[in-house]
Order: structure tokens, then sequence, then C-alpha cells
């Protein structure tokens, strides 16, 4: 008996995801972005900005947790995956405009980060955060937002170029969006 329903349920073919992310979009404030401009080439900017790109605390590694959480929610969590997707999204655009902005300073463009020691450190999944159940998902999301603002809001007061200054602030501002996001979905739980 017992050999007969292993049997009978090898033989019965996986569910689809039905969780369609058609017509998704990114989830952020409805406020335009600045133009991507800088005052002049500078390198040590484009340093700072490496880390934003593809530290630690990066849009890099916000994007691959986002991304990873979803991808482990859609099928019984479909509501929750389109949020994160969306919030995946927006970080995407994040790292765009980050990378513009380090190329026009002169910096290279790449998924390594300057460190404060002057080396070099190639983004690493060991950077991520990957908790088991939804509510820990968001708590990750919420404190890796958290600590994205910190360090924009540091790395700005480190920069004199108010056209760099400005895409940071208008980042940061879907940062905070998200952290209301995530904190509404957790109370929700």
């Amino acid at each position: 008996m017992e050999k007969e329903r292993s049997m009978e349920n090898s033989a019965r073919p996986m569910t689809v995801n039905n969780c369609s992310m058609s017509g998704l979009r990114p989830v952020m404030t409805p406020l335009p972005y600045p133009s991507i401009q800088v005052k002049c080439r500078n390198q040590e900017y484009a340093n700072l900005l490496s880390v934003d790109y593809c530290g630690g605390v990066s849009e890099m590694s916000a994007i691959t947790q986002y991304i990873n959480n979803e991808n482990r929610l859609s099928c019984e969590h479909c509501a929750l995956a389109k949020i994160i997707l969306g919030i995946a999204m927006a970080e995407m655009m994040h790292l765009q405009k980050l990378g513009e902005l380090i190329y026009l300073l002169g910096g290279e463009v790449s998924f390594t980060a300057w460190q404060p020691d002057g080396k070099r450190k190639m983004w690493t999944p060991a950077y991520l955060d990957i908790p088991e159940c939804a509510d820990e998902m968001l708590r990750a999301g919420i404190e890796s937002e958290r600590a994205a603002i910190s360090q924009y809001r540091k790395h700005i007061s480190m920069m004199d170029d108010p056209y760099v200054n400005a895409t940071l602030a208008r980042i940061i501002e879907d940062e905070e969006y998200h952290i209301m996001l995530l904190q509404d979905l957790l109370k929700g739980m």
C-alpha cells in the first residue's frame, strides 16, 4: 500500500506556478528623478558610489535578495511575491542610475566596490540575508533598506556634487517608501 502511494505521488505532475507577473511595475514613489549628471569627474565619488552599486549594502545585494525571496514566495504567496518583485524592479532602476553616475564621474562600472583601505572587493552572495519564512524575509528587507538609507546619507555628506546628491536623495525616497510598505505587509501577517 505504501509503495503504491509513493508511486502515485511520483507519477503526479508538479503543479505550475500560477502567479503571473504580467504587467508588474516598479514599486517606487511617483516623483520624477533628477537628470543624471555630475558637476565634474571625481574618482573618489565614483568609488563611494561603487559601494552603493555592489558593496555589502548595495542595490546589487537588494536586487538579488528580493529576487530570491520572490522566487520562494510566488507559489504560495503570490500577492506578496508581486510586491517583492516590484521592489526589486525599483532597486534595478537605482542600480542603473548609480552605474550612470559612476561612469560620468570617471569610474569603472563593474561588480567590484572600492573599500576604505583602497582595495576592490567583488560582489558576493555572502552579503545576502536569505531567511526561510515570509515574515523574516520582510524583516530582512526592512533592515537592508534602513542600512541603504544610512549609507546613502553618509555618502551624501561626503560629496560636494549637488547633481549626484539629488539623485541619491531621490533614491532614499524610494527606500523609505519600501520600508513603509514592508512594515505594513509585516503587520498584516
